[in-house]
């Protein structure tokens, strides 16, 4: 069993990540962000009331906008690794994308790409993002230009070597300022739905037929529009989402048996070398699970702060009770760890700079093109 805190709170581990659930769908899912979320928010309102300030999570990591609660810069996070922890992030660079500019932006990416080697399939994704959106894998160099133009002009992107571990997982980690060792609070394991051609039926048939993509239309046709009528071989397979979202489609597995004294230490050396980073998830691909249990063979694609979840309670295992627990634990966390960097100094960034990113990055993924 996994501890999460002094008293007997803790999250439900005991579910095998690779056990077929018996349902496709958890009852609240899918529920929309305004019922889900509704005792989230009067929750943060009534912590926000306890401590004096709304904004008091933002101090959990100082050195990052809001402490990553929203309008962060992906980059502007991994930037804060030293010379440790940047050997376990995948190599990136960005690209500010100019007014009518985009064939000269194409080449500068390319030219800051060779410098760091990073080659061809590379991951394109909008340096101020949410939920995935906008990530788009790019096969080679001739298309390159063409998903630049995808872009508004005036956002910086990056341009990130892709991670070849079949294995992707969320692994979310709280330290206390201070202390040299931290905890693992929650495993995700993310796995991309795939259906298997007959060699008769259309992709918009496979997935009608499906348990899963059948109850969940809105999410896959959009995407898939081009290729719906598309009949796959006998035994092809057919990947439906690219990004490890579940808002996109990634079906999540709750991993947290997998939070090993090995893996732990492994994040400890890691993020005691990112500058004052205290509680979020850090999503890596792995090249395996018995190598991310032992805390070896993985890549860091993305470190995400205090607006980040605990994401395996969207396991549809997951009973309401237990993912209400998790996130009221996470966010009393954050509220805890913040306060005590406001008592060494840091200054927490305010209820109207809070709202202030949130509009931005509301503003930006509304620009941003379809996830592939």
């Amino acid at each position: 069993m996994l501890q999460i805190s002094p008293d007997s709170s803790r999250l439900d581990a005991q579910a095998d990540p690779h056990e077929k659930p018996p349902h496709p769908l958890s009852l609240f899912e899918f529920w929309p962000g305004s019922i889900f979320y509704t005792p989230i928010v009067l929750y943060w309102i009534a912590l926000g009331l306890s401590y004096g300030d709304f904004s008091v999570p933002s101090a959990a990591n100082p050195r990052i906008e809001t402490g990553g609660l929203c309008g962060e810069s992906k980059s502007g996070i991994l930037d804060l690794a030293g010379k440790v922890a940047s050997r376990w992030i995948a190599p990136y660079v960005t690209q500010l994308l100019r007014k009518g500019q985009r064939e000269a932006d194409a080449v500068a990416l390319l030219e800051a790409m060779r410098e760091k080697e990073i080659g061809f399939p590379v991951v394109i994704k909008p340096d101020i993002g949410c939920n995935g959106t906008g990530v788009k894998l790019v096969q080679d160099e001739a298309t390159l230009l063409s998903v630049l133009e995808q872009f508004p002009s005036s956002v910086r992107v990056m341009a990130q070597a892709l991670a070849e571990g079949p294995v992707e997982a969320g692994l979310f980690y709280i330290r206390e300022p201070g202390s040299s060792t931290g905890k693992i609070t929650s495993i995700t394991y993310k796995e991309s739905p795939v259906l298997k051609g007959d060699g008769i039926s259309t992709i918009s048939d496979l997935i009608a037929r499906d348990p899963r993509t059948n109850l969940l239309p809105d999410i896959y046709l959009p995407r898939l529009k081009e290729r719906l009528a598309t009949v796959p071989e006998a035994g092809e397979t057919v990947q439906l989402v690219f990004t490890g979202n579940h808002c996109k489609g990634s079906i999540f597995r709750n991993g947290c048996a997998d939070a090993t004294l090995e893996l732990t230490q492994r994040l400890d050396e890691i993020l005691g070398d990112v500058s004052e980073f205290h509680f979020g998830r850090i999503d890596v691909k792995a090249a395996s699970i018995e190598a991310l249990r032992a805390g070896e063979d993985f890549e860091i694609i993305e470190m995400n702060g205090v607006g980040s979840e605990a994401t395996h309670i969207w396991d549809s295992r997951t009973t309401l009770w237990e993912a209400y627990r998790a996130q009221f634990y996470h966010y009393r966390e954050a509220f805890r760890i913040g306060a005590m960097n406001r008592a060494r100094g840091w200054k927490t960034c305010g209820a109207y700079t809070m709202l202030r990113y949130w509009r931005k990055q509301r503003r930006l993924l509304a620009l941003y093109p379809l996830n592939d």
